[in-house]
C-alpha cells in the first residue's frame, strides 16, 4: 500500500490558511474579579509552546489576564442546537480532512495511505497519558466543545462562522486524544470536567481560555473560578 509522511510543519500552516482566523475577543463589560493572580508585563511572554507539535497557546500570565477579561454570563439556550450547525471536518485538499491533519499533527512517525488516512504512527493522549500506535483509537477533541460553545455565545453565529470554529487549526482549538477521555469529557466545562491528568491542567486552562478568548465567547462564574484554580498550577511548571 502506499504511504506516506505527513509535510513539513510550513505546509500544514498553508493549509490553515485556507481557514478564516479566529476573530479577536471582544471589548465586553467587565466581569467579577477573580482571584488575584499575577499581571502580564512587558517582559511576560504572550504566549508559550504547547506539547508535541500542538499550535502554542497563551502563557499562564497572559491566559490569567484573559480569563479576567472575559464576559460572565449564564449558559444561553440549547434551543436550536445540532452538531449539523458546526460543520466538520473540513476537506482540506489532497483527500486530507481536518481530523487526517491533526492526527499527522499530533502524532509521531505518522504515515497515510493515499486517501489521507493514517495507517500508523504513535501518539499520546495528553489528557490521560496513555500511548496509542492505532489511529482509530483516537478522536479530535473540541477543546472548546461545540454545545459548550453554542451555550456561551455560537448560538449567534453564522454557520460560516460556525464551520470555522469547529475546523481551528490555527489556535489550540483541536487535539488528538484517547476517544475515552474523549467521550468522558462530553459537552462540559472544566467546573464539571478536568484531564485526569493534573499535571495537564496548566496547558488545558490556557488552550480553554485562549480559544473562548479568540471567539469572544462567554464563561460561567463557576467555569471561570476553576479555570483560574486550574491556571494557578501552571506557576512552578510553566511549560505545562
Amino acid at each position: 500500500m502506499f504511504s506516506r509522511s505527513w509535510p513539513s510543519r510550513a505546509a500544514l500552516t498553508a493549509a490553515a490558511t485556507l481557514l478564516a482566523l479566529a476573530p479577536a475577543a471582544g471589548a465586553g463589560a467587565a466581569p467579577p474579579a477573580v482571584p488575584p493572580v499575577p499581571v502580564v508585563t512587558a517582559a511576560s511572554p504572550a504566549v508559550t509552546a504547547a506539547p508535541a507539535g500542538l499550535p502554542p497557546t497563551l502563557s499562564a500570565p497572559a491566559a490569567s489576564l484573559r480569563l479576567r477579561q472575559l464576559d460572565v454570563a449564564e449558559p444561553r439556550s440549547m434551543a436550536g442546537y445540532s452538531r449539523a450547525r458546526f460543520p466538520h471536518w473540513t476537506r482540506l485538499g489532497h483527500g486530507c480532512d481536518t481530523r487526517e491533519i491533526v492526527l499527522a499533527r499530533d502524532g509521531v512517525d505518522v504515515k497515510q495511505d493515499e486517501d489521507c488516512r493514517a495507517i500508523s504512527g504513535t501518539w499520546h493522549s495528553e489528557y490521560d497519558g496513555k500511548e496509542f500506535t492505532d489511529a482509530s483509537a483516537l478522536d479530535i477533541d473540541h477543546m472548546v466543545p461545540l454545545a459548550q460553545a453554542w451555550r456561551s455565545g455560537a448560538n449567534e453565529w453564522s454557520d460560516a462562522l460556525r464551520r470555522q470554529f469547529a475546523n481551528d487549526l490555527d489556535g489550540p482549538q483541536l487535539i488528538a486524544v484517547s476517544a475515552a477521555s474523549n467521550r468522558s469529557k462530553g459537552d462540559q466545562s472544566p467546573d464539571q470536567w478536568k484531564p485526569p491528568l493534573r499535571s495537564y491542567w496548566c496547558t488545558y486552562s490556557r488552550a480553554w481560555i485562549d480559544v473562548k478568548s479568540r471567539y469572544d465567547l462567554t464563561v460561567t462564574e463557576i467555569e471561570r473560578d476553576a479555570l483560574a484554580e486550574m491556571v494557578a498550577t501552571c506557576y512552578g511548571q510553566e511549560n505545562g
